[in-house]
């Protein structure tokens, strides 16, 4: 790590033992990618749900990997692998700390979250569920939380039922409570809203479910950069997260789960390294969780994964959270004062995520001209097309916030704006 990461690392520690605020400027500092300009303009990147950019410390740990430390893992008998091992499992045992499960064996690494709910999918529910066993969802999934389901409705029987939302974009504990029955076998749902921002209160949802003895799936892709994630306190079943969402790279995710439902599902795929003993009359699978591991894993992913928590858990989850709320409530505050602009979803607990419309504007055209302010945001259903049915739009514009943007990114958003607006109205 350079010293200008270390440097900055230190300070962030010593404001987290402290109490005080970190220096949100500094952090911002550590994004190379915030440097450049887009179209003759500084970058403003507001499309951090969608992914979100790297730190110097993520970008250092996999150059050094590569550099220093490339080897395949698990196999090896030579220093290189052992010390390329000890990394990857190091990783794990950062993962497992930040979501506070309770062994490594509980921590599976995936491309995704996308892949870990097709896990859950693929292996417990297709080994626990038949024809008339119901999944609930809710209306504001995003589609790798509703395509799998499907699947299994088409080609198993099961039913799929919706949990609706209100107007502002919240679900109703009450209704959850009035849907369960004993035929509920899963409920699957975001812990917060790529499209609105909600943040879906998934401990009482769990404990409704889990009242009927229904499992519980979270995902957790768009929760875990920006609050604290304890999955024992939530109790959930299931857990699933992105690195590329939190300042990690692309390609590497964790499904977590509960031990002994992970003991007692099949595995999702075969190959290499999910095995013990392999002969062509039978074969013996490996112990949690790489039973659920086939082939070489995105090793490095995962080094830069564990690189990416490890510097959330310098600036601290509770600083970050404080600090996207004020500027969450800094934009919307601004948003709202644009003649025409209608914010979608105004949840009462959101997250830093606004999408919005404006009169008479396709939200394409809108993002088109943006871009060409230096503007980053995203247009679109945001793979959560039913949550656009249920507003009765076709597409909005999304500024989706990181814990490097500031007041600066959110004036830059509003100009840039209303000198669309001119050009198109």
């Amino acid at each position: 790590m350079s010293q200008v990461s270390l440097n900055a690392s230190q300070e962030m520690n010593d404001n987290l033992e402290s109490g005080t605020m970190p220096d949100f400027a500094e952090i911002r500092a550590q994004f190379p990618i915030l440097q450049q300009s887009e179209n003759g303009h500084p970058l403003v990147y507001l499309d951090n749900g969608a992914t979100s950019q790297k730190p110097l410390a993520v970008i250092e740990a996999l150059d050094t990997y590569y550099r220093q430390q490339n080897a395949n893992v698990h196999r090896g008998v030579y220093g290189l692998s052992e010390r390329a091992t000890e990394l990857y499992e190091g990783s794990r045992e950062t993962v497992r700390q930040f979501i506070n499960a309770k062994s490594i064996r509980e921590i599976v690494f995936v491309r995704g979250t996308t892949e870990a709910i097709n896990l859950v999918a693929h292996s417990w529910a297709r080994s626990n569920m038949q024809a008339g066993d119901e999944v609930i969802v809710t209306e504001m999934e995003h589609h790798s939380n509703i395509v799998p389901w499907q699947l299994l409705r088409d080609q198993l029987g099961i039913r799929l039922r919706v949990l609706k939302i209100n107007l502002a974009g919240e679900i109703c504990l009450n209704d959850l409570k009035s849907m369960v029955s004993d035929k509920t076998k899963l409920l699957a749902i975001t812990h917060m809203s790529n499209a609105l921002g909600s943040i879906n209160p998934v401990k009482e949802m769990t404990a409704i479910a889990h009242s009927v003895g229904a499992k519980v799936l979270v995902d957790g892709a768009q929760a875990t950069p920006h609050m604290t994630v304890d999955v024992e306190d939530i109790d959930c079943d299931f857990y699933a997260l992105s690195g590329h969402k939190m300042y990690g790279p692309t390609g590497i995710g964790v499904l977590y789960a509960k031990e002994a439902l992970l003991e007692a599902m099949p595995p999702y795929q075969g190959g290499g390294d999910m095995i013990y003993s392999v002969t062509f009359e039978k074969t013996e699978y490996n112990v949690l969780p790489y039973k659920f591991e086939a082939g070489t894993p995105h090793i490095a992913g995962a080094i830069g994964l564990a690189a990416a928590i490890k510097f959330l858990q310098s600036i601290g989850l509770k600083h970050i959270a404080a600090y996207e709320a004020e500027l969450l409530a800094y934009a919307t505050a601004k948003l709202l004062q644009i003649e025409g602009l209608t914010i979608i979803g105004q949840a009462e607990h959101k997250g830093g995520v606004l999408s919005f419309i404006i009169d008479g504007i396709h939200p394409h055209d809108m993002a088109t001209l943006m871009d060409q302010d230096g503007v980053a945001v995203r247009a679109g259903h945001h793979c959560a097309m039913p949550v656009m049915q249920h507003f009765n739009v076709p597409a909005t514009i999304r500024a989706s916030m990181g814990v490097y943007n500031n007041r600066d990114d959110i004036d830059r958003l509003v100009t840039s704006i209303e000198e669309a607006k001119e050009m198109l109205i």
